[in-house]
């Protein structure tokens, strides 16, 4: 079990605007939202024969929900490509699926004020299940157009190499 030390100069939570996603070693660029990182634990209920007064519960199955990563359309292709290797237009019949690379491990950073990485998150076997290239377009709107990838995934975990950074002094 990793050991987290305590900031004793860090009184306030960190913000939520500030984060980093990265994939293949790389940050992707222009990512404006991340949705929360969600798991749930199925209840399996079951009753001892001889109890008649109460039910006992206990941990089924964990599932861990999607993760939606939004940003604004821009000239850089990660989005479509990644999601292009799990169904592409014209390709071969049977050969539609990039079986060798269409799942990827993702790290989410979240930074303090000072843009220091102060928690990051693996997420793992991940892989697109929804791609949305182009939003709803307005022409009366005031708006960014935003690109979606919604990932699938088999878990994630806090990185606990990553310790909570030192707040820096002016």
């Amino acid at each position: 079990m990793a050991q987290f030390t305590v900031n004793a100069a860090r009184f306030d939570p960190y913000k939520n605007f500030k984060f980093r996603v990265k994939w293949d070693g790389r940050y992707v660029a222009g990512v404006s939202k991340v949705s929360a990182l969600k798991r749930t634990t199925e209840v399996v209920e079951h009753r001892d024969g001889g109890s008649l007064s109460f039910t006992r519960r206990s941990p089924g199955q964990t599932k861990f929900e999607a993760i939606t990563l939004e940003r604004g359309v821009t000239h850089d292709p990660e989005f479509e490509a990644w999601a292009n290797k799990v169904w592409a237009y014209g390709a071969a019949p049977g050969a539609e699926l990039s079986l060798a690379d269409f799942r990827k491990d993702i790290i989410v950073e979240l930074m303090n004020e000072a843009g220091q990485v102060a928690q990051a998150y693996r997420i793992y076997r991940c892989w697109p299940s929804e791609f949305s290239a182009l939003p709803e377009l307005d022409a009366s709107a005031n708006a960014v157009a935003i690109q979606t990838l919604i990932l699938q995934n088999e878990g994630w975990e806090r990185d606990a190499d990553v310790a909570e950074p030192s707040e820096p002094r002016l």
